[in-house]
């Protein structure tokens, strides 16, 4: 098992803390690791870029010149591929660009995201997330206070809406909930955050 300080939103220690080694401090898997974030990452690519072939171009319907006594190469269509403005061969079409992996590989890959940051010294444990107002400059004070810079994932156990408000227009802070933990969002990020509830509901789903 492994010990981690908790502390208050003033960056005081209040407990420590047990995770369980079966979440935050297994072996990594990069396969998996890999593969789950270009899972997330393809999923938010459009796949609608498309070129028109030569059925789909409009004109070319009349033969440009006869078949014999031109001196020129025989010619069926200005629309034919070899023709400026003609169609496009073998030319994109629309795709979904998504596709599965099984459950136990999925959990594995978070289980490596998050031991990742457990053991780099990423991951900062908070009693709570009860920030007074809603204001930029308390959040602001908050993060000095817990020396949090660079990009900062924060996950809560609840709305924790005065976080969410008082973070929203600063560049480098991501709040999500618990159940919403991927991993793209944690490697993406230099510092996870998470109360306690938090990450007790993660090892209750990650178990």
């Amino acid at each position: 098992m492994t010990k981690i300080s908790v502390k208050n939103l003033k960056g005081e220690k209040v407990s420590d803390l047990t995770l369980k080694d079966s979440v935050w401090n297994i072996e990594v898997n990069n396969d998996a690791l890999k593969k789950m974030i270009r899972l997330q990452l393809d999923a938010t690519r459009q796949g609608t870029r498309k070129t028109k072939n030569r059925s789909e171009v409009s004109g070319g319907g009349r033969k440009p010149w006869k078949q014999k006594g031109t001196g020129r190469a025989r010619q069926g269509s200005i629309r034919a591929t070899q023709w400026r403005g003609g169609g496009i061969p073998f030319g994109v079409e629309p795709r979904d660009f998504t596709f599965k992996i099984n459950k136990k590989e999925r959990v594995l890959a978070i289980k490596s995201a998050l031991t990742l940051k457990n053991t780099a010294k990423e991951l900062v444990v908070v009693d709570n997330f009860n920030l007074e107002s809603t204001k930029t400059k308390d959040a602001l004070r908050m993060l000095d206070a817990l020396k949090l810079d660079s990009k900062i994932l924060f996950v809560t156990s609840d709305d924790a809406e005065n976080l969410y408000l008082a973070t929203r227009n600063l560049p480098n802070v991501l709040v999500i909930y618990a159940d919403e933990v991927n991993c793209y969002d944690v490697v993406n990020a230099d510092i996870l955050v998470c109360d306690e509830e938090a990450i007790k509901k993660i090892e209750e789903v990650l178990k």
